[in-house]
């Protein structure tokens, strides 16, 4: 299957042609995995926001935000994300929402701890949990122009402060020219992962049963010891990400380890340990599948934050290896005129000519990234070509 979602002539990609077209029915937006039919709900976001606040702790806090105040704002279906993945990092998160709707229905989730009536309340218990190193996400039902100058009105030690989904983006556009004054979170803390073609690898269980996924979770463990950051998220998430639709997991795998993980999961259905085929996919914030400089691809080292070039490719190669469905997008995250992505799904069906596809594509995807970034100049990534033995003539120049 090949899809293609809002992809518009560059001169014409602006949401006010988009939104017309989209009226006279002639296209939808891409929203990157779900229009990839690969969307498995909020644990998506969560897992990678989780990534992301374990980077943060390994650069500054040595390895755990446990002790550390984190200040974010917004309960939607990104932001909803963050109150659970700073706990899961051992953080104390306060996260100020505006409706109070949303912060109900994440506390009802299991995904926020508390709801603060007043901002004194909220930093009582914050400080609290702190003094503790006791793990725990406020929600503060209030505006954050309010209640940031608010706390760094009173002195408030904030240790981590996240902004929401191209909040740079839109300050900039509203005239903020210093808005990009500071790095956004993937060439700061994403992008030395990337290198090394890892990012958020996810599958999904046809069978609908969620002993599978326990089963392939078990599978994670055994085949990865030694990734401890990993291991954390498999045992929480087990315990406190409930599965929305078909049941599915995601972590983040790396070039060799998605192909090693694919081969196991398909022996499992050979076997019929599991009770049918696993679908294996990905996120499009992935080393090599995007193109989207006020994100993923933001202040790449040689200036390519805007060739999309990338993303083609891939899809291109996930296509020739043998991929069961393949996907282009345009605008999904970012918003029309911001980006270009590729998608990609192989099906593990326990057949020798669906493993052989099955290890060409979760080859080639993840290699298209680290490609991405030995031809872009960054060293880890050219090391990291060496070490795994990805002929990369471009490196002998």
């Amino acid at each position: 299957m090949l899809i293609a979602n809002s992809n518009l002539v560059p001169e014409w990609a602006t949401w006010e042609e988009f939104r017309r077209l989209e009226q006279l029915g002639l296209t939808m937006y891409g929203q990157m995995t779900a229009g990839s039919w690969i969307y498995i709900g909020t644990q998506g976001i969560l897992q990678g926001t989780y990534e992301t606040f374990a980077a943060v702790a390994r650069k500054h806090f040595g390895g755990t935000l446990a002790g550390r105040l984190v200040v974010s704002a917004g309960l939607g279906g990104m932001g909803g994300a963050q109150p659970l993945a700073i706990t899961m990092n051992e953080g104390v998160g306060l996260i100020v929402e505006v409706d109070q709707s949303r912060a109900e229905r994440r506390r009802r989730q299991g995904f926020l701890d508390e709801i603060a009536p007043t901002l004194d309340d909220a930093l009582q218990v914050a400080q609290r949990s702190l003094r503790d190193r006791t793990p725990r996400s406020i929600a503060l039902v209030a505006n954050a122009a309010d209640v940031l100058p608010e706390l760094v009105r009173r002195g408030v030690r904030v240790d981590v402060v996240t902004d929401g989904n191209n909040l740079r983006g839109e300050a900039k556009e509203a005239g903020f020219a210093g808005a990009f004054s500071y790095p956004g979170f993937v060439p700061e803390y994403i992008r030395p992962l990337f290198a090394e073609g890892r990012g958020p690898f996810r599958w999904v269980a046809l069978s609908g049963d969620a002993a599978d996924i326990h089963r392939t979770d078990r599978l994670v463990l055994e085949l990865f010891p030694e990734n401890e950051t990993l291991a954390r998220w498999i045992r929480l998430a087990q315990d406190r990400v409930p599965f929305q639709g078909l049941p599915a997991r995601v972590c983040w795998l790396g070039y060799g380890e998605r192909a090693l993980f694919g081969e196991r999961i398909d022996e499992l259905v050979e076997r019929g340990d599991l009770r049918a085929p696993i679908v294996i996919g990905r996120d499009h914030l992935d080393s090599g599948s995007v193109a989207s400089p006020y994100r993923e691809t933001e202040g790449m080292k040689d200036g390519s934050d805007a060739i999309a070039d990338w993303p083609i490719l891939n899809a291109l190669v996930n296509a020739s290896a043998g991929a069961t469905w393949v996907s282009v997008h345009h605008g999904g995250g970012v918003g029309i005129g911001n980006s270009i992505h590729a998608g990609m799904v192989a099906v593990a069906d326990g057949t020798a000519l669906g493993r052989e596809k099955l290890r060409r594509v979760l080859t080639t995807d993840p290699g298209t990234g680290v490609m991405r970034h030995a031809d872009a100049g960054y060293d880890e990534a050219k090391d990291f070509a060496k070490r795994s033995g990805i002929d990369l003539p471009s490196l002998e120049r």
